[in-house]
């Protein structure tokens, strides 16, 4: 058997082996350390070899949910992959930055374009995070703090730390992150309406892909969401009916889906009645 030291990611292999984990990985739940470095595993064969007992933590069985820690040492049992999954490993995505907003030593915050999905998965082969690390092969460790909408651009933060993954991530979790969006509607928004308080409700679809929607009052899959608008600008110009998306409009997410019923609907959203180009954009995520 092989015993590994380090928090790096390796391919699967056909012998079982040890890790040891980390500073960088300390606190984790055991199944995101395992397909960060499974690579090319499906999570379903992750959660199968856990369940199974074939993971070992310090030669102990553990959950998915298991927290690991610094000197923890993790078995690996023997996996294989395909031969088309071995072979999209070995073209690693291409290497790319992106603008910067801000960075320190625990985090960066760039600039993501509409079109460009923030990680790889079903039917996109890789996002900003992918890009980043190979544009940053010195980078220890980068991790997305939260997601995007593939067609919604913004400011899009990458932990450099784990420390600050789990503190920026607690942060938005307990609401203590204030987010401001920009969006182009068409028609004119009332000036006394300056709350939407609707139900939402989120779901996967057969595919993986996240998706919200609007639910009826009282609904026990609805989640209450209050969203506050502001009109930071009027623009007196006819948009043509059926035209292009423009820089993107997050079809799945609530803040879109919040306006989209009210008298002004959010222009090109494709479930709007409405014309024209849609916007959609993440302009601040800061603290509320």
């Amino acid at each position: 058997m092989k015993r590994i030291i380090g928090a790096a990611a390796f391919p699967a292999s056909e012998q079982a082996q040890w890790v040891e984990v980390d500073a960088d990985s300390a606190g984790q739940r055991l199944d995101n350390f395992l397909i960060r470095r499974l690579k090319g595993v499906p999570k379903t064969h992750v959660y199968r070899i856990i369940r199974s007992g074939e993971v070992r933590v310090n030669k102990g069985r553990a959950g998915a949910d298991t927290r690991v820690a610094v000197g923890d040492v993790v078995r690996l049992p023997p996996v294989r992959i395909s031969g088309k999954v071995a072979e999209k490993l070995e073209k690693p995505a291409p290497p790319r930055e992106f603008p910067v907003l801000f960075e320190d030593e625990h985090l960066v915050a760039v600039d993501k374009p509409a079109g460009v999905a923030v990680h790889g998965g079903s039917g996109v082969s890789f996002g900003v995070i992918e890009q980043l690390r190979q544009a940053r092969p010195g980078a220890r460790f980068l991790e997305l703090v939260h997601r995007l909408d593939r067609e919604t651009s913004g400011i899009l933060l990458v932990a450099k730390k784990r420390s600050a993954l789990m503190r920026l991530q607690d942060q938005f979790r307990e609401r203590e992150t204030g987010k401001t969006y920009l969006a182009l509607v068409v028609g004119t928004w009332p000036a006394n309406r300056k709350v939407i308080d609707v139900p939402l409700h989120k779901y996967l679809q057969a595919d993986g892909e996240r998706r919200v929607k609007v639910v009826a009052p009282g609904d026990p899959d609805g989640m209450r969401s209050i969203t506050i608008v502001k009109v930071a600008q009027r623009i007196f110009h006819p948009l043509p009916w059926g035209e292009g998306r423009g820089e993107g409009c997050g079809c799945s997410h609530w803040r879109i889906l919040s306006l989209w019923r009210r008298p002004a609907p959010v222009a090109g959203h494709p479930t709007s009645a409405g014309p024209g180009a849609g916007c959609a954009r993440r302009t601040r995520a800061g603290s509320a």
